[in-house]
């Protein structure tokens, strides 16, 4: 059986972990694909998509700066990838090029595995960036009561609730903001980059976990380092904590299942995938 090519795009994307969690889980499945890493910068976009298509590639995700891009570039979206306006996933199948973005499921499902069902929840959601659409959006389709996206550019939080106005409220970032977003929460997500490996960006003040009720969960989708300072801070009081590896790993097995038009034990390759990240990061 011919081996089919498939592989992240990105500038930077020589340390994504993409590669490690796709081959892991094919070869745990026995499918016939083989996934890498090509690097394609800004702009270029257009002219890799012709590439891939010529170059028999049966698809590709994209990491920054792409996700954008193509929303213009393929021929048709699923209806996350239109409503988020970015795609991290491209199927190229019987002569078309479908975007997908599997982000917004891959983050609902690490919630879901952890026991924490946003039905009818108030969430607060630090950050109003790229990493924080999917996230908010999914949380207003998997039905959050409210929604408090705390961002410190007013406008940005603002352009994400008038996707879901009844759900979604924009605040701002202040300290008493963040404290009484926390007071009315069933668990908290941050999306910003603050705590990430290689990121000076760090939270001035963690006080405003201490307003969170008893038992409410703290989520970064931050998966590098394993524990920021937000998850330490957040376990020490007391409130069970998840990072983002769960998201990370989920929506590349929504991506596989999208590329091979096939579904996918993820409870039956998730030891392997956890097993291949661990080599991987101690590398």
């Amino acid at each position: 059986m011919e081996t089919k090519k498939l592989c992240v795009i990105g500038d930077p994307v020589e340390h994504s972990l993409s590669p490690v969690i796709h081959n892991a889980i094919l070869r745990e499945t026995g499918l016939p694909y083989v996934y890498g890493r090509v690097r394609v910068r800004g702009g270029e976009t257009a002219g890799f998509l012709r590439r891939a298509a010529a170059e028999g590639y049966a698809g590709f995700n994209a990491t920054m700066p792409h996700k954008t891009d193509l929303v213009d570039l393929v021929d048709e979206l699923d209806a996350d990838a239109q409503l988020y306006q970015a795609v991290n996933t491209v199927v190229l199948r019987d002569g078309k090029m479908r975007g997908c973005n599997t982000d917004g499921r891959g983050f609902l499902q690490m919630l879901l595995e952890a026991g924490i069902s946003p039905e009818d929840k108030t969430v607060t959601v630090l950050g109003a960036g790229g990493g924080a659409r999917a996230v908010v959006l999914k949380l207003a389709q998997a039905g959050a009561r409210r929604i408090f996206v705390c961002n410190r550019t007013h406008s940005k939080a603002e352009a994400l609730a008038k996707e879901f106005p009844m759900q979604i409220a924009p605040c701002g970032f202040e300290e008493q903001t963040l404290q009484d977003c926390a007071l009315f929460s069933d668990f908290l997500v941050n999306t910003t980059p603050m705590g990430m490996s290689g990121v000076m960006a760090r939270f001035e003040r963690l006080n405003f976990l201490e307003a969170l009720p008893k038992g409410a969960a703290v989520c970064d989708i931050i998966y590098s380092p394993p524990e920021t300072m937000l998850l330490a801070r957040a376990r020490a009081l007391g409130h069970p904590t998840l990072n983002g590896l769960g998201m990370l790993i989920y929506q590349a097995i929504f991506a596989l299942e999208e590329f091979t038009d096939s579904k996918i034990d993820a409870q039956k390759v998730l030891p392997a995938v956890k097993t291949a990240l661990d080599e991987a990061m101690k590398a």
